[in-house]
């Protein structure tokens, strides 16, 4: 079943002159609130996609799908044009935010649902906003742009990309293929692979158990921090091109082991750590 904003929204219309609305970059004076709630099972699947405004999805107990939201626009025809489509199953709910005609001006729609517990977050995208969501599952894939993207708990593969935003990703069960830029990334509590890339900001990892996947983390003119359990039994490539790379650990190495470069051994060996930056230190610290 699809519904059009059109027919169903209650509008709560508000002329601000002057206001300022941070998640689109500039004035937006006229917004329009939407609401709608619909129905779903758990363990059901959420698509949201939105442009120039966040995202912000919370977990709860009952089995529907509650939206609610905020259209921005410098003019009143601009955000008359602006439209909500929600097409919405018992077992999956799809919500689309499609842009004006005008192209010009600053416009956006910013989200704040609420979905069952253990919602698989199917495909959620906006740009010039962050996303944030917890205790949910995938296969996911997050994309923003210019914002940060924030994730809490996620049983399940991850895809994650932004751009000057920072990464926050704790609690994941699964591989995490995350990217940004020019901002660092940070988290802890994974259980499976990682391959995280940034450039122009640091990274800082805790794994609380030994990895049973590969941990790739690349990163530029920043520094990088692993830390890992005592016990830990991994391959370890480490390399900076204008750094050091120290270690809690005692190394078996195999090749060169120099001040910017290590290949070694921790424990009886097991998944490949590959920790590479330019411009900045690398630290193996013990957990």
């Amino acid at each position: 079943m699809r519904a059009r904003a059109a027919f169903i929204l209650i509008p709560a219309l508000a002329v601000l002159t002057g206001c300022e609305f941070d998640d689109f970059g500039g004035s937006a004076n006229y917004h329009e609130d939407f609401h709608y709630n619909y129905p779903m099972k758990a363990g059901g699947r959420l698509n949201v996609e939105g442009f120039n405004g966040s995202v912000e999805i919370t977990a709860w107990d009952q089995d529907a799908v509650d939206i609610s939201g905020t259209k921005s626009a410098r003019s009143d025809a601009a955000l008359a044009n602006i439209r909500i489509d929600v097409d919405h199953q018992p077992d999956a709910v799809t919500i689309r935010a499609t842009r004006p005609t005008e192209r010009n001006g600053n416009y956006g729609v910013q989200y704040v649902i609420k979905a069952p517990r253990g919602t698989v977050l199917d495909r959620i995208t906006t740009s010039n906003g962050s996303i944030r969501a917890a205790d949910f599952a995938g296969p996911a894939t997050l994309h923003t742009s210019n914002a940060s993207v924030h994730i809490n708990g996620l049983k399940g593969d991850a895809r994650i990309e932004t751009s000057n935003g920072s990464l926050e990703l704790n609690d994941i069960t699964g591989m995490v293929n995350g990217h940004t830029s020019n901002a660092a990334i940070r988290g802890r509590g994974f259980r499976g692979e990682l391959d995280l890339t940034t450039s122009n900001g640091g990274v800082d990892l805790t794994l609380d158990s030994t990895p049973t996947g590969s941990i790739k983390v690349h990163t530029s003119n920043a520094g990088i921090t692993l830390r890992v359990p005592g016990s830990v039994n991994a391959r370890l490539t480490a390399s900076t091109s204008n750094g050091s790379i120290s270690s809690d650990f005692d190394m078996d190495s195999q090749g060169d082991r120099e001040r910017h470069h290590v290949d070694a051994t921790l424990g009886r060996g097991g998944p490949l750590l590959d920790l590479q930056t330019s411009n900045g230190g690398i630290k193996l610290l013990r957990q």
